[in-house]
C-alpha cells in the first residue's frame, strides 16, 4: 500500500474484494449484459485491443421508459488493453461535453486467496481544471457505487 503523500492526486484509484474468482469478474467486466447491470450499456463492446465502443448514459427514469428515452449521455472508448482475468484498460471521452476530457480507465484483476481483488484507475485528470477536477472527484464517488453494483451482480451470476 502507497502512502497517500505517494498518491496520485490526478488520478481515482478504487479498489474492493471478490469471493468470485478473478474469470467470474473478467466476465462481469466484458459481458455486454452483464455490464448493463451494473455500469452502463455497452454498444459495440468487444475485450479486443482497438475495438471502439460506446458506452450510453441513461436518463434517470423508471427501466420500462428509460429504453425509450433520449440517453444523457454517450462516452466514446477504445480498448488498448485486453488480458482475460487479468486486465482491461480502454480510453474513455464523452461525446456530449462542452470541453471533453480524454479518460484512461484501467482494470486490474488478481488472484487473492479464495477471490479477487479488483483495482480500477482512472487517469488524464487536469486537476488545476476546476472542471476536471469536480469530475475526478464525482468519478471517485461513482466508481465507489459501481463496485458495489458489481458486487451484486457477481453474487448473482453463474460462474
Amino acid at each position: 500500500m502507497m502512502p497517500d503523500s505517494e498518491l496520485d492526486p490526478a488520478a481515482v484509484e478504487v479498489g474492493s474484494f471478490f469471493p468470485q474468482s478473478p474469470e467470474a469478474v473478467w466476465r462481469a467486466l466484458t459481458d455486454p449484459d452483464l455490464l448493463e447491470r451494473w455500469l452502463l450499456r455497452p454498444t459495440g463492446f468487444v475485450a479486443s485491443v482497438g475495438t471502439h465502443f460506446v458506452f450510453t448514459v441513461p436518463p434517470q427514469l423508471p427501466s420500462a421508459a428509460r429504453r425509450r428515452a433520449t440517453p444523457l449521455g454517450e462516452i466514446a472508448c477504445e480498448v488498448l488493453t485486453a488480458r482475460p482475468g487479468e486486465q482491461l484498460t480502454y480510453t474513455s471521452v464523452d461525446l456530449r461535453a462542452d470541453r471533453p476530457a480524454r479518460w484512461v480507465v484501467d482494470w486490474s484483476i488478481r488472484p487473492d486467496g479464495r477471490g479477487t481483488r479488483l483495482l480500477v484507475t482512472q487517469t488524464g485528470f487536469d486537476i488545476s481544471d476546476r472542471r476536471q477536477k469536480m469530475a475526478r472527484n464525482a468519478l471517485e464517488r461513482g466508481w465507489k457505487t459501481g463496485l458495489s453494483r458489481l458486487r451484486e451482480v457477481l453474487d448473482h451470476i453463474e460462474t
